[in-house]
């Protein structure tokens, strides 16, 4: 089977996070708060939920502060409110044009923002602004200004404190030490090159240190990796190699491998040496990674093998004994167009039920791919199943848990967004 990427990842629903719940919740004692108040229908105010929904933050701290910065900005919006129904009460005349109220009121939604930033606090515009419309969009339907601006910050505050006191509550949750979380390595971070981003690597650290049995999917060999999941304590062996593999980082010891069958590797051998093909033969041995290069290097295996070399959990070697039955996959290296083109040469060649072909861009190397190729049996669905099987040695039966970025990597925020939903499903709100 030839494959350039493996098809996207089915979609999943986003989970119904601690934040929305509580963010209803407010809204909903807000409304109730308003109806012993004795208000229906269109006479409910909506300043208090407005204000609820936008206080309502992922931490308390968080909560506190904006509330803090809210008060100050619904404050600021009912003053500048306030200023404008005494100066429209001072001159009544403005009130019989409405092309000449309404750009007053504009200027006063202007004012309120570009205020909020003078005084340090532009994410309080947002709501000064809102505040001073509530004040002033009723005009001239309003007895006493001073009166209604007041009850605008009453609503403010209101919604404020809802917002504080939901948001201190802590929902019942539940831990679900059962569940196995599998994430792509490439969903947190851009490539094997880049390091991963600290504010990644503390959140992955905190799940697994609360008990979150986390593994990581690699499609390369664990040298990357190895060094930077030190400082993370994963409680959970990787899969490594694109499934051929599952490495315990905390044991620096493969629990598993699946290499090419002795017979299989010699005829591969054999044939990449009739076509001419150098390439580079992955194994392991013990419990670390030999790699091999056969045939002459070209300018293209250079250009990769340079940035490999750094990694002091690779060991290149050049030509020597190897033995067959530890051969892992074969990876031949060449430009895009090459390697498009030998791929459907060896599917001619190879039998589809013995080899598993994968072809992936080399990172750092513009232009340039690699042939992967594996035993049939090496794919990461086989991988998972063995994995659970070891785990489930304690007798506690496992749950499958795939948590994928649909459209993949692009920035930290959506690393921390595929972590943010493995916390939400290990620790959801469970009310039963």
């Amino acid at each position: 089977m030839l494959s350039k990427k493996s098809s996207a990842p089915a979609w999943q629903p986003p989970i119904l996070g601690q934040r929305i719940v509580k963010t209803s919740a407010a809204v909903l004692i807000c409304l109730i708060i308003y109806h012993l108040r004795g208000y229906r229908g269109a006479a409910m105010p909506t300043e208090s939920m407005v204000t609820a929904i936008i206080c309502m933050q992922p931490r308390v701290s968080r909560s506190r502060s904006y509330a803090i910065s809210r008060l100050v900005g619904s404050a600021l919006g009912a003053f500048l409110g306030l200023l404008l129904l005494l100066f429209l009460e001072w001159f009544p005349f403005l009130t019989e044009d409405a092309p000449l109220l309404y750009p007053l009121m504009a200027a006063g939604v202007l004012l309120a923002l570009y205020s909020s930033v003078l005084l340090g606090k532009p994410d309080t515009a947002a709501l000064s602004a809102i505040v001073f419309l509530a004040v002033v969009v009723h005009y001239p339907e309003i007895d006493r200004p001073i009166n209604d601006a007041l009850l605008r910050m009453v609503d403010v505050f209101i919604g404020t404190m809802v917002a504080i006191l939901v948001n201190v509550a802590r929902l019942p949750r539940k831990k679900h030490s059962e569940r196995v979380f599998f994430i792509r390595a490439r969903d947190l971070v851009e490539d094997r090159y880049t390091k991963i981003p600290p504010s990644v690597l503390f959140r992955l650290g905190s799940l697994c240190s609360d008990g979150a049995a986390i593994c990581l999917l690699s499609e390369h060999a664990p040298a990357f990796f190895t060094i930077q999941m030190n400082s993370v304590g994963l409680n959970v062996p990787m899969i490594v190699m694109d499934g051929a593999g599952i490495y315990d980082v905390a044991e620096n010891r493969y629990l598993y491998t699946c290499p090419l069958p002795r017979e299989d590797s010699r005829t591969l051998l054999e044939l990449l040496d009739r076509l001419g093909r150098s390439c580079y033969i992955y194994t392991v041995h013990g419990n670390a990674n030999y790699i091999y290069h056969r045939g002459r290097i070209t300018e293209n295996e250079r250009m990769v093998y340079e940035r490999m070399r750094r990694s002091p959990y690779r060991s290149y070697l050049d030509g020597g004994d190897i033995r067959l039955e530890e051969i892992v996959y074969f990876k031949v290296i060449d430009g895009d167009e090459e390697v498009e083109a030998f791929a459907r040469e060896l599917r001619t060649l190879l039998p589809a039920s013995r080899y598993r072909t994968v072809i992936r861009e080399q990172g750092g190397a513009p232009g340039v791919s690699a042939l992967y190729i594996y035993a049939a049996d090496a794919s990461t669905l086989r991988a998972e199943r063995t994995l659970l099987n070891l785990l489930e040695k304690d007798g506690r039966k496992r749950e499958y848990r795939e948590i994928f970025l649909p459209d993949g990597y692009r920035t930290e925020r959506d690393a921390l967004r595929i972590l943010k939903r493995v916390g939400s499903a290990y620790e959801p709100v469970a009310f039963f």
